[in-house]
């Protein structure tokens, strides 16, 4: 209780019984107190202390403006709800977080390392098959789309009497970047930093048409691997050089 309202309800408190005590109700104290008078002033202090306890009292402090009941605390269930929602708004998932595990919600057994080295061998295999200017051994291994147009340019090479040599192919990274799921179909995209002797010859005389036999060259692709959603063998869908 402040000092101003403290005095306020000492004074007043002190002048009503004086006045019942000394002159007032049924002629006061020397007048004789009668039991009306008796009780009357037991409510009044009664009502008087209740009121000083109940100010004294402070009352908890609420953030949404009105004072939770004393003796109830957050439940454990609320709690761990906003601290497990903290958790995971401060630790995103990442989209490629994302794609592996739906990925994974229909085959258990994808995993983005063997991933890699399964792509690395699709890689090596096709580069030779581009070199013999035959991609059909690999078709399995390649989506229509993509084996058409690979195929017509081997086509090309065997009618220009050309064949493009990929040799000392060396591999220096491999990255699953980008996975996914779209209209019932998996894909993943690998990233490949590689070097290799790049160069085209004549059929016959083995002359050298383009690039060069000893100096390699660097180059970066992206290889989009793509299959039906769930544990179906993967194909290679798209190849596309970094920009």
């Amino acid at each position: 209780m402040s000092g101003l309202t403290g005095g306020i309800m000492g004074f007043a408190l002190g002048g009503l019984l004086g006045s019942m005590l000394f002159g007032g109700l049924g002629g006061g104290l020397f007048g004789g107190v009668g039991l009306l008078e008796i009780l009357l002033i037991g409510g009044l202090l009664y009502f008087a202390f209740a009121y000083m306890r109940r100010r004294q009292q402070p009352a908890p402090a609420s953030p949404y403006g009105y004072a939770p009941p004393q003796g109830t605390e957050t439940p454990s269930w609320q709690s761990e709800s906003i601290s497990g929602a903290t958790a995971s708004m401060a630790a995103a998932e990442s989209d490629l977080e994302r794609g592996i595990r739906h990925i994974r919600q229909m085959d258990s057994t994808f995993d983005p390392v063997h991933f890699t080295a399964a792509a690395s061998d699709v890689f090596f295999q096709v580069q030779a098959a581009w070199t013999g200017r035959d991609m059909e051994p690999i078709r399995h291994l390649m989506t229509p789309e993509i084996y058409e147009q690979m195929h017509k340019e081997c086509d090309r090479l065997r009618v220009e009497r050309h064949i493009n040599r990929l040799e000392n192919i060396a591999v220096r990274s491999t990255a699953v970047t980008e996975v996914w799921q779209e209209s019932g179909q998996d894909f993943v995209t690998v990233h490949f930093l590689a070097s290799l002797l790049d160069y085209t010859v004549e059929e016959s005389s083995n002359q050298l048409v383009a690039g060069s036999r000893t100096e390699p060259v660097k180059f970066e692709e992206y290889w989009t691997f793509t299959r039906p959603v769930g544990p179906h063998p993967w194909q290679l869908g798209a190849i596309q050089q970094a920009t």
